[in-house]
């Protein structure tokens, strides 16, 4: 995923030293009067050099200034950003609220649902008479037929457990939708967690018994039944694990994909009524299903077998509360945060309730509430302007392409195509989804959050028999983020992102180049990193390299995870080169290739030089402070071992460390911390 035209006019330069390497003053090399430098010296930490550490050199004083928020559990240019996109979208739906005239179908929906989020006397009257119907049914359950009615049901309404089952494109054959099956059933983040592997790992796993059976008391067990109940959750979660493959073994796309017929899962699942489930969940007749990992399931099956029905209707009636604790009352809304938020990611404070709201609606009707957004937020010049930067890197990225020397011809050729056919998507979508049909009200926040999930699901259902829509998003204009889409061969950027400092259309084109730059040429990268490389220009997992050409990438590749593994992020924790492998690429590739693209955008003439900075300092200067921020100590452990990006600061000393083009800037040399000898660099794209 997850991410200009410059003054040309010169001068005189005279060459100082600082902080060990050369800076450039100008007497006639000021920007455009339209264009600032996008670059603040306050944040640098001039005790830090630049050829010592590039990330605290130029963020360091910023995070000195700018600690964690008590209610984050991380902080940077991306949170900053998310708070403004959260406090934009908060000031439309309060408009909607005291709107006096007749709303809009979509414009109605997103005042019911916010009404119904920020109205938590209203939720604690209710209590949990929304969710008494489902623990009713699940109280019922007798058999493994009863539980997989139950379970379509609960897996309509929006409720993971055991495994997953939704729609999406066929990755060896994109042009179609395919129902898909994936493992799940977990509470917590990783599956290492239930296995005791690790220290804070048996921590975290007794405190979320501790949780669980808090969170069971106030929905009305006694103490007896949450502790009885705990054991059967923990245990059929603890097998679930055992079964579930890794992160690292999920990012291999070939080996998650595993197409089978109806017949061939009830004969891989004998217990497992596939007929039952899917009348239940309302699924329309389909012949095929691509199973991520047919193992898991092979358990799950064992696991109906051998597990009672009573241990289920714990499991079930868990994952329904967990589920729709944050839309019911204030105490299991609080214990929901003291578990997830405090004790495993480290946050001090819960979000004020509309952040929380704003969120949920950003998560849930997104595409209506961003068309509000865009309307009020989005110049239509940024979109212009990202246009050509696009354009530019996707130049600079076929240049790159053509001059690999360990890329054969054939492979080239095939490369090249793909890189022609890259959609991109900007901003926000040119055709908006259709909500009709979905009808909120003013009566419950779970009903709300129920009528959502049933809606998208049967949006996903009717989809089947039709072709592929390739102008859907994956993200929703206010997100401060962008993504690579293997399947659709596409980059997507939305306006949430395309703000400073990431992307300033009054500053220089160095820093933007250096940042939103960087943004666009690594989610292009994802085309040609490990498992974006499996794809062709028509998305479909297929393998068009040469033997030869894969096995010399592969070596490139391994040598850039080594790089990784010797990152010591916490005392007792490495950073996982293996899991963070495609993103990593995509950082290095990013920079390679912007920078590419900024060096033909000056046409041949000097870079101006900008408050002492040359283009080439101010593009890594760019790049740089995008990534400032810091992390609490929970919130990293969980990140190092579920998250496929490095930590912030490993995204800029990692890469940089590999390009020679930064060497030159700031005057790199052997002795430094930040060189790295020529030999061990690894340059992929």
């Amino acid at each position: 995923m997850p991410f200009f035209l410059s003054a040309r006019r010169t001068g005189l330069l005279t060459v100082l030293l600082v902080s060990g390497w050369a800076v450039l003053q100008a007497a006639e090399t000021a920007p455009k009067k339209d264009h600032k430098s996008g670059i603040d010296r306050a944040n640098f930490d001039p005790k830090v050099a630049a050829t010592a550490d590039f990330y605290e050199h130029v963020n360091g004083e910023w995070i000195a200034h700018n600690p964690i928020p008590p209610q984050y559990t991380r902080w940077g240019a991306f949170s900053e950003l998310h708070d403004q996109s959260l406090a934009a979208t908060h000031e439309i739906l309060e408009g909607l609220v005291k709107e006096t005239k007749p709303l809009a179908h979509d414009a109605t929906n997103l005042r019911y649902f916010y009404q119904t989020a920020m109205d938590q006397a209203a939720r604690d009257r209710q209590g949990l008479e929304p969710l008494e119907a489902g623990f009713a049914a699940i109280a019922k359950i007798r058999s493994t037929k009863d539980l997989l009615v139950e379970l379509g049901h609960l897996h309509a309404a929006g409720v993971s457990a055991i495994f997953s089952f939704g729609i999406g494109q066929d990755e060896k054959l994109s042009s179609r939708y395919v129902t898909q099956l994936w493992q799940g059933g977990l509470s917590l983040p990783d599956r290492d967690y239930y296995l005791g592997r690790t220290e804070d790992g048996k921590k975290i796993l007794a405190a979320y018994r501790a949780h669980v059976e808090k969170m069971l008391t106030l929905a009305g067990d006694s103490p007896k039944q949450a502790a009885s109940a705990v054991e059967a959750i923990v245990k059929i979660e603890t097998g679930l694990a055992e079964a579930s493959r890794t992160p690292v073994q999920l990012r291999d796309r070939e080996e998650n994909y595993n197409k089978k017929s109806l017949p061939e899962m009830a004969a891989l699942t004998p217990h497992l009524d596939w007929d039952v489930y899917l009348k239940s969940i309302g699924a329309p007749k389909f012949t095929d299903i691509i199973v991520g990992q047919p193992e898991f399931f092979a358990h799950v099956d064992k696991m109906l077998e051998d597990i009672a029905p009573a241990d289920w209707q714990a499991y079930l009636r868990w994952h329904l509360l967990r589920a729709n604790s944050a839309y019911l009352t204030a105490a299991l809304d609080q214990e929901r945060f003291h578990f997830y938020d405090e004790t495993l990611r480290g946050a001090k404070e819960m979000q004020p309730l509309w952040k929380r709201a704003v969120g949920a609606i950003d998560r849930h009707l997104g595409q209506p509430l961003g068309k509000l957004y865009v309307e009020k937020y989005f110049p239509a010049a940024s979109k212009q302007r990202m246009d050509e930067l696009v354009k530019n890197i996707l130049s600079a990225l076929r240049d790159r392409i053509e001059s690999r020397p360990w890329m054969s011809a054939a492979t080239k050729k095939e490369a090249i195509a793909k890189l022609a056919t890259v959609m991109t998507k900007i901003g926000y979508p040119d055709k908006w989804r259709d909500y009709t049909g979905l009808d909120l009200k003013a009566d419950s926040y779970v009903a709300n959050i129920r009528r959502v999930n049933e809606f998208d699901l049967h949006y996903d259902f009717n989809r089947l028999d039709k072709p592929v829509d390739r102008t859907e998003w994956g993200m929703t204009p206010p997100t401060v983020n962008a993504y690579y889409n293997s399947s659709m061969n596409e980059i997507v950027f939305p306006a949430g992102i395309l703000q400073p400092p990431f992307f300033d259309p009054q500053a220089d084109d160095a820093v933007n180049y250096g940042g939103i730059g960087c943004v666009i040429g690594h989610e292009i990268t994802h085309g040609f990193d490990d498992q974006g490389s499996r794809s062709d220009a028509q998305g479909n997992l297929r393998n068009w390299w040469t033997a030869e050409d894969r096995s010399k990438f592969t070596k490139m590749t391994d040598d850039l995870v080594k790089q990784y593994d010797a990152c010591v992020a916490l005392d007792d924790l490495h950073v996982n080169g293996r899991l963070t492998l495609g993103e990593n690429i995509a950082d290095l590739g990013g920079i390679i290739i912007s920078y590419t693209a900024y060096q033909k955008s000056l046409a041949g003439k000097p870079a101006p030089v900008i408050d002492g900075f040359t283009g080439a300092q101010r593009f890594f200067i760019g790049f740089a402070q995008v990534w400032r921020g810091e992390t609490r100590e929970a919130e990293a452990r969980v990140r190092l071992r579920t998250d496929p990006h490095s930590p912030m600061k490993f995204r800029v000393l990692v890469p940089l460390s590999n390009v020679a083009p930064f060497y030159e800037a700031f005057g790199v040399k052997p002795g430094d911390k930040m060189y790295r000898a020529p030999a061990d660099r690894v340059e992929i794209w």
